[in-house]
């Protein structure tokens, strides 16, 4: 195939899927930015684009791309090496006309790759693969000691630009973006034909401008982040703990409802028989109990730790008066003679 088998066709699908990476680039610090101006905005941009079929579409062909264009990227440059020979050993690595991202451009992708992998680790990973995954609350990344919702990105800043390390990773993650797609820009045009001495003076500015935005609102972004993030402003802040709230509150809404389904069907067909009603009810607070009440106690302790200023709902209030009373009926010396009467479940 063209595209495959000679270096103008290889050079191209660089050039196209460059094309598509900048401006993924440019919606990402876009995207930032709203995170910078309204960081409530930002937890329901994050929500909207969760685990969506259309957001997990488009991740998994901004994938694609990043692989192809680097699978391609190493590709040419083995190829441009052994076209070279034993001449490559007679260049001057200084020549005047050659920039010097031009000659370095695999070692600033790979710089690149490296600081998209930590970003990918630091939030990708803890929010949209999360929601992927549906995780329980238990294995959810935790914050302070208690999970953090996957939709609420403003956690990710504070997690993330909590230690000192972050901004200076991201700042040199940038800075060889910068290198990179300043030339990427203007050659990807070059590559499709836009070669005349006009255009290419005319694209080297314009790539040297937007390259330069771009990078300078991602630096202002990270500074903005670790200065707030060590100010505690994502946990503090009363529009945000409002948002926290009603995720926490809609997990314990969620709780109530398995609990009133589980009780409903162990409780089935009992209502006329008092003795095995009552033998049944002991069964399923041993059973279910402990369960419940570990999990409403880890979404009250999540409460009281994110959003300390907000009002729990009407729900979240009937969740805690459950998880009590089964507390105190597990403690009972009648759930212990049921504990100790069913041995074999109790292991």
């Amino acid at each position: 195939m063209w595209l495959t088998s000679s270096s103008i066709g290889r050079k191209l699908v660089m050039a196209l899927t460059g094309c598509a990476l900048v401006l993924f680039v440019t919606f990402h610090v876009l995207m930032n930015a709203v995170a910078l101006i309204w960081p409530a905005a930002y937890n329901q941009v994050c929500e909207f684009l969760g685990a969506n079929w259309y957001a997990l579409v488009a991740s998994a062909g901004l994938a694609l791309l990043f692989i192809i264009h680097i699978v391609y990227a190493v590709w040419l440059t083995l190829q441009n090496y052994k076209a070279r020979g034993n001449d490559r050993y007679a260049v001057n690595g200084n020549v005047p006309q050659v920039e010097w991202s031009s000659k370095n451009m695999l070692v600033l992708g790979i710089v690149v790759v490296a600081f998209l992998i930590v970003h990918l680790v630091q939030f990708w990973a803890k929010m949209q693969l999360q929601e992927l995954c549906h995780a329980d609350l238990t294995v959810l990344p935790q914050l302070e000691g208690v999970p953090a919702a996957p939709a609420m990105g403003t956690l990710f800043l504070q997690m993330a630009f909590s230690s000192v390390w972050t901004p200076i990773v991201y700042i040199i993650g940038f800075v060889a973006l910068w290198f990179h797609m300043n030339h990427g820009f203007w050659s990807m045009f070059h590559t499709v034909g836009w070669d005349n001495n006009l255009w290419i003076g005319r694209l080297k500015k314009i790539g040297c401008w937007w390259t330069t935005i771009v990078v300078a609102l991602f630096v202002a972004q990270a500074v903005v982040f670790t200065v707030r993030a060590q100010s505690n402003y994502y946990l503090e802040d009363a529009k945000l703990q409002e948002q926290y709230a009603e995720f926490w509150n809609a997990q314990a809404e969620t709780l109530v409802d398995e609990f009133q389904s589980e009780i409903n069907v162990a409780m089935k067909g009992l209502e006329a028989n008092p003795i095995e009603a009552q033998k049944a009810q002991a069964e399923f607070v041993q059973n279910y109990g402990p369960k419940f009440v570990e999990k409403a106690t880890l979404i009250q302790q999540s409460f009281e730790k994110q959003c300390p200023t907000a009002v729990p709902g009407d729900l979240f209030r009937q969740m805690a008066m459950i998880s009590q009373q089964l507390q105190q009926m597990l403690g009972t010396p009648a759930m212990q003679q049921v504990e100790q009467a069913n041995p074999v479940e109790n292991q």
